[in-house]
């Protein structure tokens, strides 16, 4: 199993409008990394839900459940999605400031390609943000 990291702005959408539909596609990359990134998940990898813009904090973890297909608001068809179910909340968000103040997690491609929207998370970074969450 891979981990990853996905990023959208709450006002767009946000961890409870993912609770609450359950199953949504993940559209709208248009970083051709981040689609490398899409194209790279498989079924069953998880993924931590990052708020962006506000809050800028990891507040929920989701599971890939279906593979990248093309993004249907792609206009040029260039692009994927995945499709991520809603997993579980972090019982205690862990925020940007945090994970940039905890040495174990300065390599992060959160931290060193912030602009990137979906990003590869090892599996060191995974149980030690898990940990700083409330998750074992």
């Amino acid at each position: 199993m891979a981990y990853w990291l996905v990023k959208s702005e709450p006002f767009v959408w946000s961890w409870d409008q993912q609770v609450k539909k359950g199953v949504e596609g993940w559209n709208g990359v248009r970083n051709y990394q981040a689609a490398n990134n899409l194209r790279a998940m498989k079924k069953g990898d998880e993924a931590f839900f990052y708020h962006s813009n506000e809050g800028k904090e990891i507040v929920g973890i989701v599971t890939i459940v279906r593979e990248a297909y093309p993004d249907p608001t792609d206009e040029k068809g260039k692009f994927v999605m995945v499709d991520v179910k809603a997993d579980r909340a972090m019982p205690k968000p862990v925020t940007l400031a945090v994970i940039k103040d905890t040495p174990a997690l300065q390599d992060m491609a959160l931290v060193k390609q912030s602009r990137l929207s979906v990003s590869p998370v090892t599996a060191a970074e995974w149980k030690t943000i898990c940990k700083m969450g409330g998750l074992k």
